[in-house]
């Protein structure tokens, strides 16, 4: 059976819902239903606006259009000119004009193939076996290859270099021997044409990377030039599924900030290191094995706050040692001096978020944080594997915090949060919300004076899993439904119909949705957050889809169309009636 599986970037942000009583569940809308040539068990997504729906199994590919009419399909090794068939992995680079199609053919006893198809057209754009021991030896997705969107142009790494090559020919427009190793993160100048990036090491082609040093450069994106090269403290780690580098690269003025391990600053200019700040990385990782003495892996991720920048400070969660105890710290943005220390926190497993209001430093103690799971089970076939991301909570002693900005003492604190305390919202710098599993409060910034105290309970849908601001509104997304307050007197406006099982939550666009993936379901609902009106739902019956929303589903980048594939089928569905 072929090693096949996708990338997907993602990078999504997250909320949802506001108005009246309990509300019915509407229908989703379909607008057309199509098939794919072939079944589309490995790749299933559509581009950005949906004039191109892609479906790919391990040797051949479909095209749809913006209608469900097929444009193009065919089998690789007719495409391609460089006999690319069976290949073990498949990376779509998707536009608005349709994107690429990233074939690797990692041949045993030969040499390893890639070859690239526009996704518009279904002709081969290039094909190369320059580029060797791109795909990983353990099954796991491709690193050695970036895509930089604003360049148009890939990032190949190999053994003894990094080369870039134009996405639509091939053709290497540079390469240097000074830069080893994968690309972790990079920021782009589009007025000087350069990179900011740093380097990682594969962990399954560690081996290739001999010599391999931690690299933060500056380069010339035209020739490659290395302005700069400078060394970082630190072993980059990236997310179980979404494969997201565990780090915060950021320009901020005449600065470089790397968040890896700590905080380290280096300059601009010259990348000259200027200040550095060593604490642990809260990343958990786990793995073990089933019954069945099958493996899983399991990720979890948002324990510890991402640093505030402002002109002249930076405030960071610390995590100080094994105990787990934490803190937060505000230093000098430009030497790093040390201006004050809050006070400690024994046993806080999760710090997830600080802001920043004021004369007020606000820090919340606990909430959830980010699953990425991997189940492998064994079929007639072989094995399968399930791919699960979701939001969970720990169980420590959660509270709010509010610190005098001038000194890091405590003005105040609320504990009377249980495990489920949801992250904040602050309105016009003066008031915050928060709630827990049962109850929904708001407090008065300056002075901690507790404003209201909601029974959210009563509104009958569940546990409380977040907020969400909503204009003058507060939504409470819980686990078996939604329940919108009133920041002005916490009066309800409406709570919607239990939904079962709700374990994430996304805005697409303008337009918000419900997850439910409990026992191996992949169920998506859109809400309207002014009404609580649930508009219909979509249960997945496929593979493939956008890896954000699970096997079997994607979701236009406006919100406003999901598409369900259903092997050979996809159906595209309307939000809004």
């Amino acid at each position: 059976m072929n090693k096949v599986k996708l990338l997907m970037c993602l990078c999504l942000q997250l909320t949802v819902m506001s108005t009246q009583a309990q509300k019915k569940s509407g229908n989703f809308k379909t607008v057309w239903e199509s098939e794919f040539a072939n079944k589309a068990n490995v790749l299933a997504k559509a581009n950005q606006n949906g004039n191109y729906i892609l479906g790919t199994d391990g040797n051949s590919a479909t095209v749809l259009d913006y209608n469900g009419k097929m444009i193009w399909e065919g089998d690789y090794k007719k495409i391609t000119t460089n006999k690319t068939n069976t290949s073990e992995y498949q990376y779509y680079i998707y536009s608005e004009d349709g994107g690429y199609l990233f074939l690797f053919d990692s041949r045993k006893l030969g040499t390893d193939r890639i070859a690239v198809i526009n996704v518009k057209t279904g002709k081969e754009m290039w094909n190369s076996e320059n580029y060797q021991n791109l795909l990983s030896k353990d099954d796991g997705p491709v690193e050695t290859v970036n895509y930089i969107y604003e360049l148009d142009a890939f990032l190949i790494a190999q053994k003894d270099g990094i080369n870039m090559v134009k996405a639509q020919t091939g053709e290497k427009i540079w390469e240097t021997k000074l830069f080893k190793g994968s690309v972790g993160k990079y920021v782009y100048d589009k007025a000087k044409n350069e990179l900011v990036m740093f380097n990682f090491k594969p962990t399954a082609l560690s081996a290739l990377f001999s010599g391999f040093k931690n690299q933060l450069v500056r380069i010339n994106a035209a020739n490659g030039e290395i302005l700069w090269d400078a060394s970082f403290r630190g072993t980059v780690e990236k997310k179980l599924i979404t494969r997201e580098p565990l780090v915060g690269l950021k320009l901020i003025g005449d600065k470089v900030f790397l968040w890896l391990d700590g905080l380290q600053c280096f300059s601009l200019a010259n990348g000259q290191k200027l200040w550095d700040v060593e604490y642990e990385n809260d990343m958990t990782k786990s793995g073990g094995s089933s019954l069945l003495g099958m493996s899983n892996k399991k990720g979890i991720y948002g324990t510890l706050a991402d640093p505030i920048y402002t002109d002249d400070a930076v405030y960071i969660v610390i995590f100080a040692n094994r105990s787990r105890t934490k803190y937060v710290e505000k230093r000098d943005i430009n030497t790093g001096k040390l201006l004050w220390a809050s006070e400690k926190i024994s046993g806080a497993f999760s710090m997830p978020r600080i802001y920043k209001s004021g004369d007020r430093v606000m820090v919340q103690v606990g909430g959830k944080v980010e699953v990425q799971e991997i189940i492998t089970r064994r079929t007639q076939t072989g094995t399968e594997k399930e791919y699960k991301i979701y939001t969970d909570y720990i169980n420590q002693k959660n509270s709010i915090l509010s610190l005098n900005d001038k000194d890091g003492t405590t003005v105040w604190r609320s504990e009377r949060f249980d495990k489920r305390i949801t992250d904040m919202v602050i309105h016009q710098g003066k008031t915050i919300f928060v709630g827990d599993g049962d109850q929904f409060y708001s407090y008065d910034i300056a002075s901690g004076k507790q404003l209201f105290d909601v029974k959210h309970n009563d509104a009958r849908v569940g546990k409380a899993n977040d907020v969400v601001d909503f204009g003058d509104n507060v939504v409470v997304i819980s686990d078996k439904g939604l329940a919108s307050y009133k920041k002005e007197d916490g009066k309800r406006n409406y709570a919607t119909d239990r939904i079962p099982d709700v374990d994430f939550f996304y805005k697409v666009g303008e337009n918000y949705f419900l997850r439910n993936q409990k026992n191996s379901k992949n169920v998506i609902y859109g809400v309207n957050m002014e009404n609580g009106e649930i508009k219909g739902k979509v249960e997945s019956k496929g593979k493939g889809g956008n890896v954000a929303y699970g096997d079997g589903i994607d979701i236009s980048t406006d919100g406003e169309y999901i598409y369900a594939f259903k092997g050979k089928k996809v159906e595209k569905i309307k939000v809004n009636n």
